[in-house]
């Protein structure tokens, strides 16, 4: 048996198993992420983040969603910029490398973490709906009533068609309150299930949605785990840069468990 020490993060209502493997590096199989993962045997997040060392950055942040696969996690990574400061890890902006590259972030003292995401070059319309990536690929639907709507049914429709069941999509649902504020829902890949939140969902899903001008924009976002904010500049029609994932995340708890 292999015991594990673990910080439990979450990012309104997103939630995942943080490990330091900075001091000590630590290797997982992908049993045991899932086990780590899992309502029954483990701690019942929706994925796992280890920290490792990472050559003139401040760490890199090694992800996994809770059915093992791997991308980024914009929730993930501002938890993880947290869970670096309370490792005694404090730059004034921290610098750290993910699945799809290099990000930067800022602690503000409400405590909100500021992650700058990938640039955005291309929104696909399909249909109605639309697909961009985020550093995740995310499958777009405006909506009325987004409240009522059952995602776990639709999303699961869209993520398992012939033409996402392959690789997999997350797929949000979003309503437009006014011109600069949404409400989002999504469906995740890898979590098979709606989450309370979704990072860069809701980016994906504030580039679509808000009534964007040339130059700065900020879309308030609600979820059901809270609220968030995405700030970007566009550029052009479909380019947006300095894009900002903005929002609180906090200690849940701390443990041990032990890994067959």
């Amino acid at each position: 048996m292999q015991e594990i020490k673990f910080y439990k993060y979450q990012g309104t209502g997103n939630d995942f198993v943080m490990i330091d493997g900075i001091e000590n590096p630590v290797e997982l199989s992908l049993e045991q992420v899932k086990r780590l993962c899992s309502k029954g045997f483990g701690v019942a997040t929706d994925g796992l983040i280890i920290l490792k060392k990472a050559e003139g950055l401040d760490f890199e942040m090694d992800y996994y969603n809770a059915d093992g696969t791997q991308s980024m996690c914009g929730n993930g990574g501002r938890c993880a910029v947290k869970f670096a400061r309370q490792l005694g890890i404090m730059p004034p902006v921290y610098r750290f490398k993910a699945i799809d590259g290099l990000h930067e972030a800022t602690i503000e003292e409400n405590g909100w973490v500021n992650l700058k995401m990938k640039d955005v070059s291309q929104v696909k319309t399909y249909g109605t709906d639309f697909i961009l990536n985020t550093g995740s690929p995310h499958y777009v639907v405006l909506t009325d009533h987004v409240k009522e709507l059952n995602v776990v049914e639709e999303g699961r429709k869209i993520r398992y068609s012939d033409g996402f069941k392959a690789e997999g999509i997350n797929v949000n649902f979003v309503e437009t309150i006014n011109d600069t504020s949404i409400f989002v829902r999504t469906y995740e890949r890898g979590v098979e299930d709606e989450t309370l939140s979704c990072g860069t969902g809701v980016t994906a899903a504030s580039i679509v949605a808000a009534h964007n001008d040339r130059g700065f924009n900020r879309i308030e976002v609600e979820t059901l785990g809270g609220k968030l904010a995405v700030e970007f500049d566009r550029t052009s029609e479909e380019h947006f840069e300095n894009v900002l994932l903005c929002g609180p995340a906090e200690l849940v708890f701390s443990g041990t468990i032990q890994l067959p």
